[in-house]
């Protein structure tokens, strides 16, 4: 892998300012994909979601999928954006194997949605406009998987199978206005862009949202302006970043290289490049193609869309409570400070802890497993808090629990423990592994009864007034019930047979 030298990032900043673009591409939760029936379901066997429609065969024709262009509207007017009256798709040419029919069917100087606007805040408060140059529709590509080689990439691989599943699915494809006077936050502001919308587009359940699985992916275009310069410089685009600190460091690598480069009395090449998550470095792809070399002309298999004023005030109606207003009304509620809030953010825990409160737990439950136990296990999985095998409502089921007095804290970590690992439902965990409270006073009585008779010394401090010996008792006790008993109750019945 070719490496290259890098800028201090100090430096960068004196001699020059960032300037960003960012695509990001949204693979739509429709049930059937965006011209065809096929379905989109995630994981299935290769090339066993395909008809003759998204394989491009001679004689197929396309139909769009309603539920998409309803998608696509209700993005752009979450994202402030004007809807188009009237609108096409086109055809965007290029070859690529992945690409069945050689051309992809997007839109290209008509897109449904345009010219809007979204403020991002940084950790520290900071609001930044990014202004939308355009949402418009399109259909992914397949996929290929390089076999052999170090990289997983095309290079040195000893050959490359196409699985063309994903070949039709529907696309949102959402580009930003050139973001400029960031500064030294540029890639901050990167990071917490992507952020934002992946929490819109969730609140919005229009997609997933699962950058692990590629339904959301992020294009990082970054040029550097000398500080005197008047226009932008060249940029290059960092294809396909698919986590949200990669993202942050993506930028921030270009920033040095490029600042490098040009220092040198270089220049920089319009080209695609690619991330590599080990060594945080961007690699060469190809010569970045302009709208030109797309020969695009207007798709003739598919009519105009025209979305009456009508039908987008409807769906106006139907946008959800956004995700920034609904964090300052659980501020509120929760009587969080500014900083608390932030962390539950930044674990990406608040849609969690809601959830949990809505199937019955407390706001204080619901952040102690979600904020503690939870988030620990999930960073020794190294997977984000919300794909963890467990659902709020099970998180709830295990407070409730507690909270009746049937489990306590170290019996439920362990129910917690078994609902991770696949056992079912809190209450099989609780049957399965007999973990259930010990609440039978005659049993417990029985226990305190043997462990006062094998330590009198003790027991004669209890009974001499030194309450505080009965820790000692407590322990034998839940010991000898295998930490089922309530120490609470443990430690009443204990004065009471001292007395």
């Amino acid at each position: 892998m070719s490496t290259f030298a890098v800028l201090d990032y100090d430096e960068v900043l004196e001699r020059f300012d960032p300037v960003l673009g960012l695509e990001v591409h949204v693979e739509l939760n429709t049930h059937t994909k965006m011209f065809c029936g096929c379905p989109t379901a995630f994981g299935a066997e290769p090339n066993t979601q395909v008809c003759p429609t998204c394989l491009g065969l001679p004689g197929s024709l396309p139909v769009v999928n309603a539920m998409a262009v309803e998608s696509a509207i209700r993005i752009g007017l979450a994202l402030n954006c004007e809807i188009a009256p009237w609108c096409r798709f086109a055809r965007k040419n290029y070859y690529y194997p992945d690409m069945p029919k050689n051309f992809q069917t997007s839109q290209y100087d008509e897109p449904i949605a345009f010219n809007g606007s979204f403020a991002v805040t940084l950790d520290d408060g900071t609001v930044v406009e990014v202004g939308i140059e355009r949402a418009h529709m399109e259909e992914d590509t397949g996929k290929s998987l390089h076999v052999g080689g170090a990289t997983g990439r095309i290079h040195g691989a000893d050959f490359s199978l196409l699985d063309y599943n994903r070949a039709g699915v529907p696309l949102i494809e959402i580009v930003t206005k050139p973001i400029t006077g960031t500064g030294a936050r540029a890639p901050e502001v990167a990071r917490a862009y992507v952020t934002a919308l992946r929490d819109l587009l969730r609140a919005l359940d229009v997609s997933d949202v699962r950058m692990d699985q590629g339904s959301l992916r992020c294009d990082a275009n970054v040029s550097l302006m000398r500080k005197d310069a008047t226009e932008f410089g060249t940029r290059t685009e960092t294809k396909n970043v698919n986590s949200l600190r990669s993202v942050e460091r993506a930028v921030r690598y270009e920033m040095t290289r490029q600042a490098a480069l040009l220092v040198d009395g270089g220049s920089i090449l319009q080209e695609t490049r690619h991330f590599d998550e080990s060594t945080g470095t961007t690699s060469a792809g190809r010569r970045k193609e302009t709208s030109e070399d797309y020969r695009y002309f207007p798709e003739p298999d598919l009519v105009p869309i025209a979305p009456s004023t009508e039908w987008v005030d409807k769906l106006r109606t139907t946008l959800p409570e956004m995700p920034w207003e609904r964090r300052r009304r659980i501020q509120a509620e929760w009587n969080l400070t500014d900083l608390e809030l932030r962390d539950l953010v930044n674990a990406g825990a608040v849609d969690l802890i809601a959830a949990t409160v809505d199937a019955g737990a407390t706001p204080a439950e619901a952040r102690a497993w979600w904020v503690s136990y939870l988030s620990q296990e999930a960073n020794s999985r190294g997977v984000e808090l919300a794909a963890l095998p467990i659902t709020p409502p099970q998180v709830a089921r295990v407070a409730a629990l507690v909270a009746d007095g049937k489990l306590t804290n170290k019996l439920a970590r362990e129910v917690i423990d078994g609902v991770l690992a696949g056992e079912g439902e809190p209450d099989e965990v609780v049957a399965a592994r007999n973990l259930a409270v010990v609440s039978d006073d005659s049993a417990l009585y029985a226990a305190i009864d043997e462990a006062l008779a094998a330590q009198p010394d003790v027991a004669d401090k209890i009974r001499s007034g030194k309450v505080a010996a009965a820790g000692a008792i407590v322990g034998a006790v839940m010991k000898a019930t295998k930490g089922q008993a309530d120490a609470k109750r443990v430690r009443e019945l204990i004065l009471e047979r001292c007395q």
